[in-house]
């Protein structure tokens, strides 16, 4: 008779490599078709910890299946890729592993790898017949996602077997270009002007510019490659006619600030169209008491009013207005997320 099954054992063993372990367990099982958290198999987590002797072990010893889903509709070949664990990845190519297999949200494998500095994974990826132009649930392609991470050697290659990989755009208009800003991925935008050819002040749905992305975000190195390389017009403005001064003001970047005032010229107390705000009642009201203090000593005017003849005092309580941004933008593997921006009624 068959010994009861602990999956925690087997999932621990599976889990630390112990493959002289797991095999006695296993045989006094007499099954491996237990399931583990999330949906995993035995196999997902081989894959997903680079355990290339127990992975062997249970395709061709328990002949488990390779194309197993879990409950996010992940398949080993997604856990080996986005820990790049390379030996694993090319084994189960070998074993004819579907290489474009979908998980939740639409992500492929060589999306997942995409997410780690490991162009040696990608590379096998793509040399197995994967697609770098399929798009995920946000309508990002593998080159978009490479574009957050920063890699140039992975963005190079893709450019090399892909050429048109760059030209590209999430549901929400956000350009590779715009993601490898926003993330201060400097070498990488220097490949994207290089190789590239996005417009100059290329604009989201919300009417951000890559530039507005480098210079809310604090990435002043970007902020002026993009000036000196691709022309960007510091007075662009979003949908809610928010300048990157303002922006800066509301995620309170205060280097960014010295620098569009400073160095730039940027009149401090500019206002946006939508509201007449200034970047001072901005600050003041996402309570940014530093900010405040900097823009003061720059010269902005206390006593300005904005469009609701309302002065600069953070007496109200900091208010968000949401841009749905694409869950791709803020981590390896969608979640929900969104992009502040400026608010327009300051009630």
């Amino acid at each position: 008779m068959a010994a009861s099954v602990d999956p925690r054992r087997l999932y621990r063993l599976v889990h630390e490599g112990q493959l002289c372990a797991l095999r006695e367990e296993l045989r006094a099982a007499g099954r491996a078709d237990c399931a583990g958290p999330a949906g995993d198999t035995l196999l997902h987590c081989a894959a997903r910890h680079g355990h290339l002797d127990v992975l062997t072990y249970l395709v061709e010893a328990w002949d488990m299946d390779i194309e197993a889903t879990n409950r996010d509709y992940k398949r080993p070949l997604h856990e080996a890729a986005s820990m790049g664990h390379r030996d694993c990845v090319r084994y189960l190519l070998g074993r004819g592993a579907a290489v474009d297999c979908l998980k939740k949200a639409d992500w492929t494998p060589l999306m997942m790898a995409c997410t780690r500095r490991n162009l040696e994974v990608v590379q096998d990826l793509v040399e197995h017949g994967a697609n770098p132009l399929l798009k995920n649930k946000d309508g990002w392609n593998s080159f978009h996602v490479a574009s957050r991470e920063g890699d140039p050697r992975i963005l190079q290659y893709l450019l090399t077997v892909c050429p048109a990989a760059w030209k590209t755009e999430s549901k929400v208009g956000r350009t590779p270009l715009h993601t490898a800003a926003m993330h201060g991925c400097l070498e990488a935008v220097k490949l994207l002007l290089q190789r590239c050819q996005y417009e100059a002040d290329c604009r989201d749905k919300c009417g951000l510019t890559p530039f507005m992305d480098a210079i809310q975000c604090g990435h002043l190195g970007v902020a002026r490659l993009l000036l000196e390389k691709h022309k960007a017009q510091v007075s662009s403005e979003d949908s809610l006619g928010a300048q990157a001064l303002h922006r800066a003001a509301v995620t309170g970047q205060d280097e960014a600030i010295r620098f569009l005032v400073s160095e730039l010229g940027v009149d401090v107390d500019v206002r946006a169209t939508s509201a007449r705000s200034s970047a001072l009642h901005y600050a003041a009201k996402e309570g940014h008491v530093s900010t405040v203090q900097t823009l003061l000593s720059l010269g902005a005017d206390l006593n300005a009013k904005d469009g609701r003849d309302r002065s600069d005092t953070p007496s109200r309580q900091p208010k968000r207005v949401l841009c749905p941004e694409t869950a791709s933008e803020r981590g390896g593997s969608p979640a929900p997320g969104y992009r502040d921006a400026i608010d327009g009624d300051h009630s």
